[in-house]
């Protein structure tokens, strides 16, 4: 079964919508357009039930199939970024610094696609439970719906994301079992030492000489200390000291990120930042004060599903355009909350030459939308088959 026709068809009008969300992007939880957008477009197609305000902003829209049987999840996430727009596109986004540069508009459009595809057919035995998700970039979103009682009134047996890909083609997708997308803990290290005259260094303990010491030895965590088969970054992105420039500071905050697919690496990183801060410090005569704030954890695959996706993303783009081995992203994802909780899969679609993600040019490829509206058909098509 390739791209379902009936998709196909709808290929322009589900691409208005997308683009109708495109023009209007909303951050975090505070989607009140693109929520009561999405629920009145479920509610128009007929679905069984439409749920608003799970998660603050989540909206989930219920199908029944033929039959009875389990049900099974699909998500979309739904928010925007913080960015300032430079795609020059007809659709940019009506809101200074705001845009939708991750292609949640198009994850939205495609779900909503198949909504409106399964509502009409009902090809299925079972129910496929459709999560519109909220604040997934940094508010964890996920776990908010999951806290809300997504999964304790809607009992999936299976829950399915779906994420576009710059780079990869459009009409691709990729995948993988185990961790697809890495932990992202945050680091903060404050650095105290004594301020002095920076013509006289001798008689404070100078912190941006320590501070850059940490920065350097940071880096020697994944090269010396992590296992060279495992995946894992430590960055530090911000350096805040001093205020003018003939006085050394009395201290110096360090802020970055640190990263892996592993949550045994996650623990050891954790352990030797804070060491190693500490160790560099005192050479130098200053203090480090280490804090962690956990962020979204490991997104990990589960192996049944992976091999259950392939099949389905096989049989509507072509088995040579399904790669069920892809190399993971140290990027992070919240809805690795959901695969904490419930089996499940998450994989890639490709979105061509576009602009990286989160860059102020990137745009999600409506070319897209067929094969991943077709993907969704077919897998609660698949997973929930008609009984005789």
């Amino acid at each position: 079964m390739p791209v379902n026709n009936h998709i196909a068809a709808r290929a322009e009008e589900i691409a208005a919508w997308r683009q109708d969300f495109h023009r209007h992007p909303e951050l975090m939880y505070d989607l009140d357009r693109t929520s009561a957008s999405v629920a009145e477009k479920l509610r128009a197609f007929g679905c069984d039930e439409v749920i608003t305000g799970i998660g603050r902003t989540g909206v989930v829209g219920i199908v029944r199939g033929k039959g009875d049987g389990p049900l099974i999840g699909l998500r979309a996430d739904m928010d925007a970024l913080p960015i300032l727009e430079k795609t020059g596109a007809a659709y940019a986004s009506e809101t200074p610094g705001k845009m939708h540069a991750c292609g949640h508009d198009g994850h939205t459009a495609m779900l909503l696609g198949a909504a409106q595809h399964l509502a009409e057919t009902r090809a299925f035995s079972g129910t496929a439970v459709l999560i519109f998700q909220p604040a997934e970039e940094g508010g964890a979103g996920a776990k908010a719906m999951i806290d809300d009682g997504l999964f304790t009134r809607f009992p999936v047996r299976e829950v399915y994301g779906m994420h576009n890909l710059p780079g990869l083609d459009v009409g691709r997708f990729a995948m993988r079992p185990g961790g697809i997308m890495a932990s992202a803990d945050h680091i903060e290290i404050v650095v105290d030492g004594r301020g002095a005259h920076a013509a006289r260094p001798n008689q404070g303990v100078d912190v941006v000489l320590t501070g850059a010491a940490i920065v350097m030895a940071l880096q020697q965590i994944v090269s010396r200390n992590v296992d060279p088969l495992e995946a894992a970054v430590v960055s530090i992105a911000m350096f805040h000291a001093g205020e003018a420039d003939n006085v050394l500071p009395p201290s110096a905050t360090l802020v970055g990120t640190a990263r892996t697919l592993d949550q045994g690496v996650r623990a050891q990183l954790r352990e030797r930042i804070r060491q190693v801060a500490e160790g560099v410090a005192a050479a130098y005569g200053a203090t480090a004060t280490v804090s962690f704030k956990e962020g979204y954890p490991v997104t990990s695959n589960h192996a049944d599903q992976v091999a259950f996706a392939a099949e389905v993303a096989s049989e509507v783009a072509g088995a040579s355009e399904v790669d069920a081995a892809a190399p993971p992203l140290m990027a992070a994802e919240d809805f690795a909350y959901m695969l904490e909780e419930k089996p499940g899969a998450y994989i890639f679609i490709g979105n061509g030459p576009s602009a990286g993600l989160h860059h102020p040019q990137y745009n999600f490829d409506d070319a897209a939308i067929p094969y991943g509206a077709s993907y969704w058909v077919r897998l609660v098509e698949r997973a929930l088959p008609l009984t005789a």
